[in-house]
């Protein structure tokens, strides 16, 4: 009978017990993000993926398509394709694409670019239903956040204008 007792009385306080901590939680504010219509705040020191930075002079990217991002990656995933810029001697980044399926987020793309011309992206919501969605065009996301700061849009130079001066070169020296 003693045992009975006993075991009663404990089973008791385990419910009490229990209850105490539903109780507490239940008169807690509620941290429950609702995800589809609330964006989460993430830590400064998310490391999505790479984008390029806006440079306050000129409100385009720095990028000079020097491809050292694209040798230094490990993973292999990175693909630049850069234009003489007409009048310079400077290239300037046409094509900047990251397939974001084989990143391996180790962050030596953005360590090691001479211009400072990349950097972390907080974007986290990025899901597709296959792989070609998971390539992610970087000059399209910069068009989109000068877009969106209201700056005008960067119009890169003509790709055949770089393929052009060979070739008059070429046929420059055929002639001689």
């Amino acid at each position: 009978m003693k045992a009975y007792v006993k075991e009663t009385l404990t089973g008791f306080y385990s419910l009490l017990a229990g209850l105490g901590v539903t109780i507490r939680y239940f008169v807690k504010p509620i941290v429950t993000v609702q995800y589809p219509r609330e964006k989460l705040d993430m830590s400064p020191r998310y490391r999505g993926h790479t984008e390029f930075l806006i440079d306050p002079e000129t409100g385009s990217h720095r990028c000079n398509a020097c491809e050292n991002c694209a040798r230094t990656c490990p993973s292999g995933v990175i693909t630049v394709t850069g234009v003489k810029v007409p009048g310079t001697k400077k290239k300037r980044a046409v094509t900047y694409s990251i397939d974001y399926s084989l990143c391996s987020l180790c962050g030596l793309c953005v360590e090691v670019c001479p211009t400072h011309a990349l950097k972390f992206s907080n974007e986290y919501r990025l899901a597709g239903y296959s792989r070609q969605d998971m390539i992610i065009d970087i000059m399209a996301r910069l068009k989109a956040q000068q877009r969106a700061l209201g700056l005008p849009e960067e119009v890169p130079p003509a790709p055949e204008a770089e393929a052009a001066a060979p070739e008059a070169a070429a046929s420059g020296e055929a002639e001689s």
